[in-house]
């Protein structure tokens, strides 16, 4: 009566052959082609080496104005400016400073990235059904696979350092900007959509004048969200080597201080309240933008 209380497996020398199996050829795609693919993400390493540099290396001052006019251009609300200044400010007397720009620099990177490849992908599966049913299981497996298992083919590939971490990240943060978009196209007003074509609108023209216009505030919702959970991926990502205030949580757990990591848990919170504040003030402006000349 045992297959009615222990259920029937593959058998222990089967599974083990099978993991042994995947994880040679595993390690030897990575021996043939771990460099050529590393040369690959080099312009990503420039692009994160340089944001960190430019962020740490210039003077906290002209940080200072540069986050307050992007806050302004983007929510035109002084109330929002200010306490994203004083954020900043409290976050730097508390030595946190250069923590905070390379973390900022991280997040600004895996968004930049996010929405150059994000985008794209979402603008293919609104006009593509069959894409869409494609690409959505897979984007099923990026949100619900749990974070940690992102970094075990990345830490084989790459090894430990900024790179592996800044892919973790993207891997994680870019669902929401690919749904968001998908989303948004689709949801413009077939009526619309039929007064472009009246008017001999290409494929393209109707695309880059009129979905796209309309579907801005999803897809900055979309940008938010996506914003949001890189931030959210940042101690995870301080496990293979980005350096910031993830680094400082994880520091933290290991030695038990208390107060170090509930102070930079509390940054982290800090820039993400900025981020998200500032995008959300820039989507509702989009809305309005678009009910006063849409209608």
């Amino acid at each position: 009566m045992e297959w009615l209380t222990e259920f029937p497996d593959l058998g222990t020398s089967t599974l083990r052959n099978i993991r042994l199996t995947v994880d040679g050829a595993f390690r030897e795609f990575t021996r043939a082609y771990g460099e050529s693919i590393e040369l690959l993400f080099e312009p990503v390493k420039w692009f994160l080496i340089n944001s960190e540099n430019f962020m740490t290396d210039m003077p906290w001052p002209l940080i200072l104005g540069i986050v307050a006019f992007l806050v302004w251009l983007a929510s035109r609300s002084w109330k929002i400016t200010l306490s994203s200044v004083v954020v900043l400010i409290v976050i730097g007397l508390f030595g946190m400073w250069e923590d905070t720009m390379k973390t900022i620099a991280m997040t600004f990177v895996a968004t930049v990235l996010a929405i150059i490849f994000g985008i794209p992908i979402g603008i293919g599966m609104s006009r593509s059904n069959r894409v869409q049913s494609v690409v959505n299981p897979i984007l099923d497996i990026m949100q619900t696979m749990p974070s940690f298992v992102y970094l075990i083919p990345v830490i084989m590939l790459f090894g430990i350092g900024k790179v592996p971490g800044l892919i973790a990240v993207i891997i994680y943060a870019i669902p929401p900007i690919i749904r968001l978009t998908n989303l948004g196209i689709r949801l413009v007003d077939k009526d619309v959509l039929e007064a472009a074509d009246a008017f001999g609108s290409s494929s393209w023209q109707r695309l880059k004048n009129v979905q796209m216009p309309l579907a801005l505030p999803t897809i900055m919702a979309g940008i938010n969200q996506t914003i949001m959970m890189a931030l959210a991926m940042v101690v995870v990502a301080s496990m293979v080597g980005v350096q910031g205030l993830g680094q400082q949580v994880l520091r933290a757990i290991n030695n038990q201080y208390f107060t170090l990591g509930v102070l930079n848990g509390l940054a982290i919170v800090g820039v993400a309240i900025i981020f998200d504040r500032a995008s959300q003030a820039y989507g509702q402006r989009l809305q309005r933008h678009t009910e006063v000349v849409h209608g």
